[in-house]
């Protein structure tokens, strides 16, 4: 795994599923974020975090082409390395996904970027599960259960958050609608 772009100052980390709402980690500051290139996607399958093998649950990657409204965490230098080990650990559990340097736009201002690290999907690894139909990310977030808990509670807990953004993923709010029973 690589370290950084920039291994001295501050580091910057975009978040786009549960580390908007559940960071885990200390930061100095807290910005609305948007990257270019990605989108948000119900594009990995779960088997530790939301789910297992035998019945995988489904949670969010940054897959390629669009964009993604998200959050970005500047992190103090001297919490740099603890901070990238604690995210290699939560994030990098079974290597779904590459860690990657990006350029994000902080509070939509596109005079106003920093380089974040990020977690983008791996196409080629074994639970990337595609563009899947609604029913079927329907079926993976009720069945899905994990070390983290509920796939349900996930999807919720994110549109939340989003919608505190003022950010509306349609395909998102309706799963959400769907697993409250709505």
């Amino acid at each position: 795994m690589t370290a950084s772009s920039d291994d001295s100052g501050d580091l910057w980390v975009f978040a786009y599923g549960s580390l908007m709402w559940r960071p885990g980690f200390e930061a100095l500051e807290r910005r609305k974020a948007r990257l270019v290139g990605a989108h948000r996607a119900l594009c990995v399958y779960s088997f530790v975090h939301r789910g297992t093998p035998e019945k995988p649950g489904l949670v969010l990657g940054l897959d390629r082409g669009g964009n993604c409204r998200g959050i970005a965490y500047r992190v103090a230098a001297d919490k740099r390395e603890q901070t990238i080990a604690y995210l290699r650990e939560r994030e990098q559990v079974t290597m779904v996904y590459l860690e990657a340097w990006r350029q994000v736009w902080l509070d939509d201002d596109p005079r106003e970027s920093v380089r974040a690290l990020c977690y983008i999907v791996d196409r080629g690894h074994e639970q990337y599960a595609g563009n899947l139909t609604a029913a079927e990310q329907l079926h993976y977030c009720r069945q899905g259960h994990g070390r983290s808990g509920a796939n349900r509670d996930y999807v919720i807990a994110t549109v939340e958050e989003l919608e505190a953004m003022g950010v509306r993923d349609h395909a998102l709010h309706m799963l959400a609608q769907q697993l409250k029973g709505n």
